[in-house]
């Protein structure tokens, strides 16, 4: 590989870099490709709920943006490399909700603004045979099968929407199910989440900022020393999870405690605890008891 073309992954860079201003660019690219529509961040929102794992598996936070020229939303951005993500999906749509009066700081936001929650899985989520999916939310007559439009208060007055153009949108990126050779901007995106490639010739949005601001030769000694640590652990998480495909465990060892020798599970709980994974993820992945956790992490 020609190092001076190598880039630093989207797990890394989200966690390090593309918070700063200089940067959103990026995430306007990645966002304006799944939404089809002109995106522009404004700015970086602290919530209590922020999460920065150093350990690889959760990172999320949120950022208010403008969408064409006047519609501005509330975004959620959560990266997952964590098992059991539905429950952690259902629990983050309720904070975003309680949240918003928080964290609307600016003149722009309001209580009644959309939000979107955008979840870029590294991890085992469902069976399907894409890998991007959108849900929004509809009401419909069980006798009829129209629609109910609710009705909101913006700037005093009384305006009809669709459910779906009020409630949280949703966006789950399957990242390891994507497996094409990238034709589209979503595709040339698709990559880069997967594997930090970038198409010499691209024009999708937000890669070609990419190809200027993330070279791994642009790091520092150290940068580079924990970026690549990072690397070797998404290796050996992968390493497991393929494993763990192999032996008959379905949704990435979900189902180890019900199969498997009591060595097995318990090596499975050490790259488990590598990989800086909870003491309850661990527990529910492998089937192993409080004890031999304890015993496993005191080693």
């Amino acid at each position: 590989m020609d190092k001076s073309n190598e880039y630093i992954r989207f797990d890394w860079a989200i966690k390090h870099l593309l918070r700063e201003k200089s940067n959103f660019e990026i995430l306007e690219g990645l966002i304006s490709v799944l939404l089809g529509q002109d995106v522009k961040i404004e700015e970086i929102l602290e919530s209590k709920s922020d999460s920065i794992n150093e350990t690889c598996t959760f990172t999320s936070f949120y950022l208010q943006a403008r969408i064409g020229a006047d519609q501005y939303a509330l975004f959620r951005i959560q990266v997952i490399r964590q098992l059991f993500y539905l429950k952690r999906l259902t629990e983050r749509t309720c904070t975003i909700v309680q949240d918003v009066p928080s964290i609307c700081q600016l003149d722009k936001l309001t209580t009644h603004q959309k939000v979107y929650s955008i979840s870029i899985l590294y991890c085992e989520f469902g069976e399907g045979d894409d890998y991007v999916y959108r849900g929004t939310t509809e009401f419909k007559g069980i006798h009829t099968g129209t629609d109910l439009i609710v009705r909101t208060k913006e700037d005093g007055v009384i305006i009809s929407h669709l459910p779906s153009q009020v409630f949280p949108e949703y966006f789950l990126i399957r990242v390891n199910a994507y497996d094409k050779i990238p034709e589209t901007p979503l595709e040339e995106w698709m990559a880069y989440l997967k594997t930090g490639s970038v198409k010499e010739n691209t024009k999708a949005p937000g890669l070609q900022r990419v190809k200027e601001k993330l070279k791994v030769l642009s790091m520092t000694k150290e940068e580079r020393q924990a970026y690549f640590r990072h690397v070797d652990n998404i290796m050996v998480q992968n390493d497991v999870l393929d494993t763990a495909r192999e032996e008959g465990r379905a949704e990435g060892l979900a189902e180890a405690r019900a199969e498997g020798t009591a060595e097995e599970k318990l090596e499975i709980a050490k790259n488990l605890i590598t990989l800086g994974l909870s003491d309850e993820a661990i527990i529910q992945s492998t089937g192993i008891s409080t004890e031999q956790l304890h015993s496993l992490r005191a080693q």
